[in-house]
Parts: structure tokens; sequence; C-alpha cells
């Protein structure tokens, strides 16, 4: 992929039909060979990559939260109409008391709030181990907060344990309003069912041949699926585990390049963002 000009500081890339596009984290140094322009110093790739992608994962946050004061500072360097996700601490979801985590959750929610208008979902994932007890995760998503900072909050899913995968999981899912993460994986349960207003889905195929992580026949099949989840359908040859519920009259929608050939990640939510008519270049 060449080198994209610095933008505009005010500039960002819109949301399309309620579709975000983005990659896993900013600091990485091969993207300094191929996605920041030559010479940006490392303070400023997020404020860069912010305005070259709608959304981006902080999964650092999956191994230790932050303290506010630095949640307000990537929130100020990022544009209007950028949004973060972010992965939940695993010392809540690795908890073998799921049902009493209320406190760590309030804790980890209240500072991340500090993020303000520009927080757009948090992802809790249970890793393959530890079989999960389910009234436990149940108990558990009635402890999510619905709110944070006086916004709406939404959550979403990712539960590694085929064991744990079933239509039962689904119903759960969709009884409490929180997604299910599409993620697209040899390595992990691939769940298309909808279960929620908004759709997440973490793409982990982009290969370091293809300079643009995926082949544009793929990016273009990933474009329409993001198309039809944002207008409230279920696309085609994706696995569901339950019957289809009655179809959302529209959803938003965040699909994420995340790990694989990681280098050509930024390449591929680049690309895709342009067949949704998203980015300028």
């Amino acid at each position: 992929m060449g080198r994209v000009s610095t933008p505009p500081v005010d500039a960002g890339v819109p949301a399309v039909n309620g579709i975000r596009v983005g990659v896993g984290g900013w600091v990485f140094p091969a993207w300094r060979d191929n996605f920041y322009p030559k010479g940006l110093v490392q303070r400023r790739e997020l404020e860069f990559a912010s305005r070259q992608l709608s959304a981006i994962e902080i999964n650092g946050t999956f191994y230790r939260a932050q303290k506010p004061s630095i949640y307000a500072a990537w929130r100020d360097q990022t544009p209007p109409g950028f949004v973060f996700t972010a992965k939940a601490p695993m010392r809540i979801t690795r908890s073998r008391a799921l049902d009493r985590t209320g406190p760590q959750i309030e804790d980890f929610v209240g500072g991340i709030a500090e993020l303000g208008d520009r927080l757009g979902a948090l992802v809790w994932q249970f890793d393959a181990g530890p079989r999960l007890d389910r009234d436990a995760f149940a108990a558990f998503l009635g402890l999510l907060p619905r709110h944070a900072g006086g916004r709406p909050l939404r959550h979403a899913l990712d539960v590694r344990d085929p064991a744990f995968v079933d239509a039962g999981y689904v119903a759960l899912a969709r009884r409490h309003g929180v997604a299910i993460v599409y993620t697209d994986s040899d390595e992990h349960p691939n769940v298309a069912d909808p279960t929620a207003d908004f759709v997440y889905a973490r793409l982990m195929r982009s290969r370091a041949q293809v300079a643009s992580g995926y082949p544009a026949r793929e990016l273009a099949a990933w474009a329409q699926r993001a198309r039809t989840w944002a207008a409230g359908g279920a696309p085609e040859g994706l696995p569901l585990l339950a019957p289809p519920a009655p179809g959302a009259a529209h959803r938003e929608v965040f699909v994420f390049f995340i790990n694989a050939a990681k280098e050509r990640n930024p390449a591929a939510a680049i690309g895709l963002l342009r067949l949704l008519g998203a980015h300028p270049g």
C-alpha cells in the first residue's frame, strides 16, 4: 500500500450507513514502513490513524486498564465521529465468580467512560479453558451497565469455548441485548447470529503475500456482508446457530482487521472503506 499524506487535523473518516472499519491498536513497528508517513513521531500515530480509519479496537485494556486521564488524552487526539472499542480486562472475564464481578466492571467502565462520545462498544473475551457456568454467565450479563458517562453503552461477547457456543448462548445474548462477535478464524468459534442492535466482526485472515491484506474479491464480499448487516439482515453463507430473529430496521456495524498478517491490516481496512465509499483515497 502506498503512503498516505497527512490529513488535515480536523478531518475524519465517516461511518457509512452506520458501518465503521478499523484495526486493532495503533502502535506496531511494521506500520511505520507501510502505513504511517515517513518521519511521523510515535506520539502522533493515533492522531494519524484515527483520520484514516473510522474505528480502532483497543487491545491493551485486556491486559491492563488505563488511568482515566489516558483515555481522555486518546479521546482528544481523535476527530469528531471517530470511535474506539475496547477489550475488557481479562481479570474480569477469567474470574471464577463471574456473577460477583460487579465492582470490577464498574471500576473499568467508570474509567473508560472518559472516552466520552468516542466510546463505541466494549468487548468481553472469554478464552477457551475453564468451562463457563451458564447461570453465572447469565448473572454476569445482568451486571453489564447500559450507560456510561450519561451515554448508552454497548457490549459484545467473544466466547471461545466451543462447548458453550450453542443456540442457548445465542438466546441468552439476545435476551440481554448484547452482540456476539463474529470471529472469522479457523481457531475460534464462528457465530454470525445477530443478537443486538449492532454487529461486531473481527476478521483474521489477512495474508502477508497480498499487499491489500485480502484479495479484492474477498474485500468486496465483506463490503456486501457489512451492508446486509447494516440494513438489518443476515448475510448468506455465514454460520447461524439459532433460528433467525425478526430483522432489525437498521444496525450499526463494526468491522476490524485483527491479527493474522498484522502488517497488512491497515491496507485491508482502507480497502474496505474505499469499497464502502468512506475513504477519499
